[in-house]
């Protein structure tokens, strides 16, 4: 039985080859993941739903078959609600949302998805999200995956609307260590335990100096400037790197990759915590367990041979990463303690989902949290270098052109700040942003501080694949949509433009956009001066700049429409956009927050095309997708 504490929905499938079902078991497996429960039923298994007294969301994914027809899954469902002695309020209390898959190259595109759709609504039911028709045709993902993506905020949208009795909303007594009833009185499905495969031991090192950093090649920092104001809600730096000495060629666009160390502070409470503070300069020896039942057991490629401990907390293992039920199930056996054995159990079981989200995912507890707050529980290392993933460089978008700086290469950050939350009673900086904003602060620039005449390095960077190009031809309008530190490849861009334009001076170029938005035009205008500079040279044709948290010039307070964005200003420029993408070919580039903006600047595009082409939401959809497939729409976003 599922948690009551857990909001539930339908999923109800009818598939011909397996891939309608295998969406639908997806779309379950990831419900858990997000806190939710669905139960997954067959269109064939009448016997295990009813829609009738259907009182949750259901998701129907639905294929069609041969000339039209619905899969033979869905045969007895489809002749069934087909009825004509059916009550036109049969299902006047339901709410759904529906993906229909076909196939263009046959001829009645989706007919079974859009037959049930249709006969849904004739039977009172109403959509709580749009219908998605994907076409096999040219690929399913076009549709599918910006469907799958909005599919989750519209669930949860149609659940708070039911204010259904299920969805417990007073948590004051409960904890990361401590739970309420039902769950702390249920019997639980504990996932199993996860094979140990590593021996693991240290061995005095002869070696001074730490091995492993003998890998790693610095590449000196020239340069470190504040571009924000020291009242700014974020502080965004700037950092310039001299990679004259390091043979190494980026492009405009490019995403590189900075590798950075865990904090030395959490380093030293890990080692502590583990009883091993003796022993971090000891040589860390991995082998395979000869008993291990683990089939793919290896040892992990990027530790380096005779690491020292200190090494492998620092440079090797994400120490930060949010713990996985795996890993709490292995804390499991490392105490006890039988109220930590017990709430351990509870947090990765499948009764206790909602508790996982709530107290471990949502908020980003890694390993040091649950060890401060489970203070019996005693790893060892083996567990920790098994269950913790590699240490991945961060991506930081190249804010330069090697024409107008060469031998350097700009990169642009918001030091991110992580408050306080259950579970984690200080906050912290990100672990990339903080370690770079300590390492410049000698060097950086603004204003009222002495400049330190000292060389800061970081380790050298490597340069990411990427597609987020300028177009090949000089003569495409491009169109760039970048708020906040978003803009850093668009001055990449901008700087190549305005390069290519002095040693082009006989070239066609066609129009540049940008629309930029921040929260205060005197606080955090990132690249004020030379964004202006750049329209006044003509290399930005039009600048549109969104400040979502100034009032309106002559007015005291913020206009009854709230915040501007980004999106705002596109829609307000929707048919000079949509001429430029569709009778211009040109290109559209969106660099910034996934979450919200990026998805905020998506429906808006779909709005746009469905307004000025007089388009339904879905061929609004496919119109964007056929953009995105011409690599016309090209995004780099990250969440």
């Amino acid at each position: 039985m599922p948690c009551e504490l857990k909001p539930r929905f339908l999923v109800l499938y009818g598939s011909q080859k397996g891939q309608a079902q295998s969406i639908a078991e997806g779309i379950a497996d990831e419900a858990e993941e997000r806190g939710l429960f669905a139960d997954i039923c067959c269109l064939s298994e009448g016997d295990k739903f009813n829609l009738e007294k259907e009182s949750y969301p259901v998701v129907f994914v639905v294929s069609t078959t041969g000339d039209g027809d619905p899969p033979d899954t869905a045969q007895k469902f489809v002749k069934r609600i087909k009825k004509k002695t059916l009550p036109s309020d049969l299902y006047a209390h339901l709410c759904y949302a529906f993906l229909a898959l076909g196939d263009t190259n046959y001829a009645d595109f989706c007919n079974c998805g859009k037959t049930i759709d249709s006969r849904l609504q004739d039977l009172g039911a109403k959509h709580f999200y749009a219908t998605g028709h994907a076409d096999d045709g040219v690929g399913l993902e076009l549709v599918l995956d910006p469907w799958l993506e909005g599919l989750w905020e519209a669930i949860r949208g149609a659940l708070s609307k039911m204010a259904a009795p299920h969805v417990v909303s007073d948590r004051k007594s409960a904890s990361l260590t401590r739970s309420l009833p039902p769950l702390s009185e249920l019997a639980l499905n504990v996932p199993a335990l996860s094979p140990p495969y590593l021996d693991v031991t240290l061995q005095e090192n002869t070696i001074e100096e730490e091995v492993g950093c003998l890998s790693l090649i610095f590449v000196p920092i020239s340069r470190a400037v504040q571009l924000t104001r020291d009242d700014s809600v974020k502080t965004a730096l700037l950092i310039e790197m001299d990679i004259s000495s390091h043979p190494m060629t980026y492009q405009p666009g490019d995403s590189l990759d900075v590798l950075c160390p865990n904090r030395g502070s959490e380093v030293g409470e890990l080692l502590h915590r583990l009883g091993l503070e003796d022993q971090k300069s000891n040589r860390v020896q991995l082998s395979l367990r000869k008993e291990t039942k683990k089939k793919t057991a290896q040892i992990p490629s990027y530790i380096p041979e005779n690491s020292t401990l200190h090494y492998l907390l620092t440079w090797c293992l994400e120490i930060r990463t949010v713990a996985k039920k795996a890993f709490l199930r292995s804390l499991v056996e490392c105490t006890g303690d039988r109220g930590e054995k017990r709430r351990l159990q509870e947090l990765c079981s499948k009764q206790g989902s909602a508790d996982y989200n709530l107290y471990v995912r949502d908020p980003n507890l890694g390993i040091l949290d649950l060890l401060r707050a489970f203070p019996a529980c005693q790893p060892p290392l083996s567990l920790l270098i098994e269950h913790l993933p590699k240490l991945q460089p961060r991506p930081y978008s190249a804010a330069s052109s090697s024409l107008r700086h060469p031998g350097r290469l700009h990169f642009v950050f918001n030091v991110i700040e992580f408050p306080a939350c259950t579970g984690r009673p200080v906050g912290w900086r990100g672990l990339c942003t903080g370690w770079l904003s300590d390492l410049v602060d000698p060097i950086l620039v603004r204003p009222g501080k002495a400049q330190s005449s000292s060389t800061p390095a970081l380790p050298k960077v490597s340069r990411g694949n990427c597609s987020f190009r300028l177009p090949s031809d000089l003569s495409k309008p491009f169109i760039m949509i970048g708020p906040g530190t978003g803009v850093a490849p668009f001055i990449g861009f901008l700087q190549q433009r305005e390069k290519e334009r002095e040693e082009n001076p006989e070239a066609e170029f066609s129009e540049t956009w940008l629309f930029f938005g921040c929260r205060h035009r005197d606080r955090d205008f990132l690249f004020r001066e030379e964004l202006q500079g750049f329209v006044a040279n003509g290399t930005l044709t039009h600048l549109k700049v969104s400040f979502s948290r100034d009032t309106p010039e002559g007015t005291e307070t913020q206009s009854e429409t709230g915040p501007t964005y980004v999106q705002h200003n596109l829609l307000s420029h929707a048919k000079d956009v949509i001429n430029l993408l569709l009778q211009e070919n040109g290109y559209l580039y969106v660099c910034g927050d996934a979450k919200n903006m990026a998805k905020d600047v998506n429906d808006t595009l779909i709005e746009m095309l469905s307004a000025e082409l007089q388009l339904d939401k879905l061929d609004a959809m496919n119109r964007l997708a056929g953009l995105r497939e011409e690599k016309r729409y090209l995004q780099d976003i990250w969440s």
